[in-house]
């Protein structure tokens, strides 16, 4: 069976290592970004199967990216690893064609099972509560502005 590819973007090295650790030994990592722009050039360029995706990156952040790479045409499967647990960024990750949300703070447990759904075309979203039903604290700036589309 041929290995999955995998583009890694977040711009924390230390995050890109973590999640190293844990795919290296069955992914192909194909290559690393560190903020938006090189996040783009990398999937396009690279042909990966799957983009681990942070939201919060220089530049252009992880919803402009995706938002930009699907407006391309770029047919890489992308999964958003965050440390937002909110939903409001949730609805942003799946209006921009993401397949997954994973907390960075549940990766142990939940980015090999996010990317084994998302292989098989299916969602996945790491749990989290909503604490009194507040929720959308920056999310406006970071959602594409119509008609353009990963400004």
């Amino acid at each position: 069976m041929q290995s999955i590819r995998v583009l890694l973007a977040d711009d924390l090295p230390k995050m890109l290592d973590t999640v190293t650790q844990l795919l290296r030994q069955d992914f192909e990592i194909v290559g690393y970004a560190q903020d938006g722009e090189e996040a783009i050039e990398a999937a396009i360029t690279g042909n990966p199967d799957l983009l681990v995706l942070d939201i919060e990156m220089p530049f252009r952040n992880g919803i402009q990216v995706a938002s930009h790479l699907r407006d391309s045409g770029c047919k890489v499967k992308v999964i958003f690893l965050t440390a937002h647990e909110d939903p409001d960024y949730v609805e942003a990750a799946w209006s921009v064609g993401a397949l997954a949300y994973v907390l960075k703070s549940r990766i142990a447990t939940d980015l090999l099972p996010a990317i084994q759904e998302v292989m098989h075309g299916r969602r996945f979203i790491s749990s989290f509560q909503v604490i009194n039903g507040m929720s959308g604290s920056g999310m406006r700036r970071l959602l594409p502005r119509p008609g353009k589309a990963g400004i």
